[in-house]
């Protein structure tokens, strides 16, 4: 089985970029991302509408690569999880965490008994097909499969210490968006209320030893968040980073035209 480097890297202090997906798959997808220095991918299928079988093939290219794919399910829930790590996710991102006790159930759901209740097929894409023993693999399984979770809401800031003390919890996911409608400050990510919810979860990452992770929408934001303590960032999504770049390149094409005066 492959090793998790961006687990490893992570609980070692270290600092990891990537980046979301929510709209343009393709078969040389993973592989771009990592020659574009990705350590890690969230494949989102909660605002997507990105299938099982989409996923599959996805996390089947990943395997030969170093690039560490990660998916944010539809729902939260056992299937969804179950199914998901079987095809081949190395992770979770489980949305609207707001309660250690549903951490705690997060948890055993990508842990085989008795130290959760994650059901049995081995041999499988999840282990990369491997002879090894079961419990080799079991061994192997809960090395590297990573528990994130989303804090997007007032409930889950007020909740963060105890949500990041739960043992098998990795990293903490700010979710902006959503809280800033939590928090009734409307996409106002530097509103000071904003600003106190993000330093909550910074605060329960460093009092608990655990990863905090963002998507930053601009190369300015990233500068600031991981200066402020964020180790695991995605800059921007793909449709994002594809208007962005478009809208930029036309835009200096029309006016490198216009200084020029011969068109």
């Amino acid at each position: 089985m492959r090793p998790n480097r961006l687990k490893a890297d992570l609980a070692n202090g270290e600092t990891r970029y990537g980046t979301m997906i929510f709209e343009f798959l393709s078969a040389g997808l993973p592989q771009v991302l990592q020659n574009a220095g990705s350590s890690f991918v969230f494949y989102d299928m909660e605002h997507s509408g990105f299938s099982m079988e989409q996923m599959k093939f996805q996390l089947a290219l990943c395997r030969g690569l170093d690039i560490v794919p990660l998916v944010r399910p539809p729902d939260t829930s056992y299937q969804y999880t179950a199914t998901l790590l079987d095809i081949g996710a190395m992770g979770m991102l489980f949305q609207m965490c707001e309660t250690a006790e549903q951490a705690e159930e997060f948890v055993k759901w990508t842990r085989y008994p008795p130290s959760g209740h994650r059901g049995a097929m081995f041999g499988g894409a999840h282990d990369d097909y491997s002879s090894d023993s079961v419990p080799d693999i079991i061994a192997g399984a809960h090395e590297r499969t990573m528990v994130c979770v989303l804090i997007e809401s007032a409930k889950g800031i007020a909740n963060a210490e105890e949500i990041m003390s739960v043992p098998g919890v990795d990293v903490a996911h700010l979710g902006h968006g959503d809280l800033s409608l939590s928090l009734e400050v409307p996409g106002d990510t530097a509103h000071p209320t904003m600003q106190k919810g993000i330093d909550a979860i910074l605060e329960a990452c460093e009092t608990h030893g655990k990863t905090a992770a963002c998507l930053a929408g601009s190369v300015d934001t990233g500068i600031d968040w991981v200066k402020r303590g964020f180790r695991m960032v995605s800059y921007s999504y793909d449709i994002g980073l594809m208007t962005a770049a478009l809208q930029s390149g036309i835009e200096q094409i029309r006016l490198g035209v216009n200084e020029d005066g011969s068109h």
